[in-house]
């Protein structure tokens, strides 16, 4: 068997395998030596075949698909720390905080906040400079976009974040995608 025709064979058996599998299990099943496996998990980790190594075998680690939703909210500068647990609390991952301007468009600013300690730590930097809330350039309207492991999680957030008054309408002028060049 051809060398791209058994790695394309070993990462189907790793896809379909629920537990590790063994380079000896590998070698035995494609009828070559436990060194050409080896090899051959080196040649497809190098293609960028993310294959994890353990003490029981090769294993293919899926990259966890993440959903991300734009909330637009509304509220003071007091409820930001609020909000912002809001979002880590029920299982949110806060990307950034972003305003859209009718002059200058989307201003986007990365916060990658994903615990009540990120969000204190965010906090503890406001409190510490002279600097506003970027929300404060548009009469305290903005968005977050916010990741999560599935799309339940996301309803659940829009859900509490409605509860408690944060949510915002989208108003006529405001673009639907706001990542949309042009």
């Amino acid at each position: 068997m051809e060398r791209e025709e058994r790695e394309k064979r070993i990462l189907e058996y790793l896809r379909t395998s629920r537990t590790p599998v063994s380079g000896t299990a590998l070698a035995k099943n494609m009828q070559v030596s436990r060194q050409v496996i080896v090899q051959d998990i080196a040649i497809l980790r190098a293609n960028g075949e993310n294959i994890l190594s353990t003490n029981n075998g090769y294993l293919l680690q899926k990259e966890q698909e993440r959903n991300s939703r734009v909330f637009k909210v509304y509220h003071s500068d007091e409820q930001t720390e609020e909000e912002l647990n809001l979002f880590v609390d029920l299982g949110g991952l806060v990307e950034d905080v972003f305003v859209y301007h009718k002059v200058y468009g989307v201003v986007r600013a990365g916060l990658h906040l994903k615990s009540r300690k990120d969000v204190r730590e965010y906090m503890e930097k406001l409190k510490e400079g002279k600097s506003s809330l970027l929300k404060n350039v548009t009469s305290g309207y903005h968005y977050h976009t916010v990741e999560a492991d599935d799309k339940r999680t996301l309803d659940l957030i829009q859900e509490e974040l409605g509860k408690k008054g944060f949510l915002a309408a989208l108003q006529d002028y405001e673009p639907v995608d706001f990542w949309k060049e042009g």
